[in-house]
């Protein structure tokens, strides 16, 4: 059996005494002062605008607004006029590039007992071939209503999400989408 050192002595590193002062006069990047301010400001101007984005600050693009067609529509396909609500969440990506496979998560709050629970859900993509993309049956077994897919979109549209409550009433949301691509061709 061999017995290994267990740490290797290291020779001790020469640095020139030029490349240290270069790190010090230029904030240790490389970079000279003028050009890391400016690096500083555009990432606070970019963080600013995120977080504007985040908190719903900037103008909505009026092509995604919500428009009496899709109220028509709603009424037309399931006979009942629906109303937005906190209580159902629709997540999607607001700029996806590929329009075959659009990410989609819907949540719905409810306790889904006997009586107060979703019986139905629809997801309705109004500019599609096929307008509904979805529609999900719940029981109160079910336990909640959750579920992420992947849905196909036409064009930049507004999906609509709409749950049937066992009273009668309609939640919706709304999730404006912007593709690139058509995924329905």
């Amino acid at each position: 059996m061999t017995d290994f050192p267990v740490a290797f002595p290291r020779p001790p590193v020469k640095v020139p005494e030029d490349y240290l002062a270069g790190l010090i006069c230029t904030g240790g990047l490389g970079m000279n002062t003028a050009s890391s301010s400016i690096a500083l400001l555009r990432r606070t101007i970019l963080r600013a605008a995120g977080l504007a984005l985040a908190a719903g600050t900037l103008p909505a693009n009026p092509g995604f607004a919500a428009s009496d067609e899709d109220n028509d529509l709603i009424e037309r396909l399931i006979g009942k006029k629906a109303s937005e609500s906190p209580r159902v969440q629709l997540l999607m990506p607001a700029v996806f590039g590929n329009g075959y496979s659009v990410p989609l998560t819907l949540r719905v709050d409810s306790p889904m007992t006997e009586t107060d629970h979703v019986r139905t859900v629809h997801i309705i993509a109004p500019k599609n071939p096929i307008v509904i993309v979805a529609k999900l049956q719940f029981t109160p077994d079910s336990g909640r209503v959750a579920v992420s897919t992947r849905i196909r979109l036409a064009e930049p549209q507004t999906v609509l999400a709409l749950a049937e409550m066992n009273d009668g009433a309609v939640l919706m949301a709304r999730a404006p989408v912007k593709v690139d691509t058509d995924g329905c061709a």
